[in-house]
This record gives C-alpha cells, sequence and structure tokens, in this order.
C-alpha cells in the first residue's frame, strides 16, 4: 500500500537534466519533476520521503490520463530501470508544467 510523506518535499531544486532552477510548488503540494523538461530524480521510495538510495535521472516516456488525478507523467529510472507515475502540476499558479511537453508525451506509446 501506497502512504504519502510530506517529509521537506516541496523544495526548489536545479533540474539534472535542463539544468534550469525548479521553484516548490505553490499549491501545497510536493514538486517532483521539473516542470519544463519534466524529469525528475528517483529519490522516493513512497511519495515525499526522499528515502530512496538511487538518486538516477527519472526520464519522462510517456503520461496517461486518470480521471480522478488528471495528467500523470510516466518516467523511468536511467540507473535501475524502476517506472514511477507523478501528477502533473498544470495548476501551480507559478510555475505550471509545459503542457506542450504533456501533449508531445501523451502521442507517443508508452
Amino acid at each position: 500500500m501506497r502512504r504519502f510523506i510530506a517529509q521537506g518535499a516541496n523544495e526548489g531544486f536545479i533540474c539534472l537534466n535542463c539544468g534550469r532552477e525548479v521553484p516548490p510548488l505553490m499549491n501545497g503540494g510536493c514538486r517532483n519533476h521539473c516542470p519544463y523538461c519534466l524529469f525528475s530524480r528517483h529519490v522516493d521510495h513512497f511519495p515525499g520521503d526522499r528515502a530512496n538510495p538511487c538518486q538516477g535521472l527519472l526520464v519522462p516516456v510517456g503520461v496517461e490520463y486518470s480521471g480522478k488525478k488528471g495528467w500523470i507523467v510516466i518516467s523511468r529510472c536511467r540507473s535501475c530501470g524502476e517506472p514511477r507515475r507523478n501528477r502533473a502540476a498544470l495548476d501551480d499558479p507559478a510555475c505550471p508544467d509545459d503542457i506542450e511537453m504533456i501533449i508531445q508525451l501523451f502521442c507517443r506509446p508508452v
């Protein structure tokens, strides 16, 4: 069973893929991927725990739509190969995810 642990998880960071500065989410959620390129780091066992020692680069490989959660970015870790799913942050008022990137991923098979 998955559980959410918000433990210092809504912090800004520098994207390891594109090098841009990524601000924390403004709406109270936890930012877990770059809004510009959608890449992330494999840092969680459970969302927000920051306890995964892998630290690999999570490469966005597709998206899916959930009626309950909205757009979900599907990534695969470049280091260990584990797939991960993260809700897109399209509603962030300061720095929403790039909708064009989401559309491009949607057109790609997972």
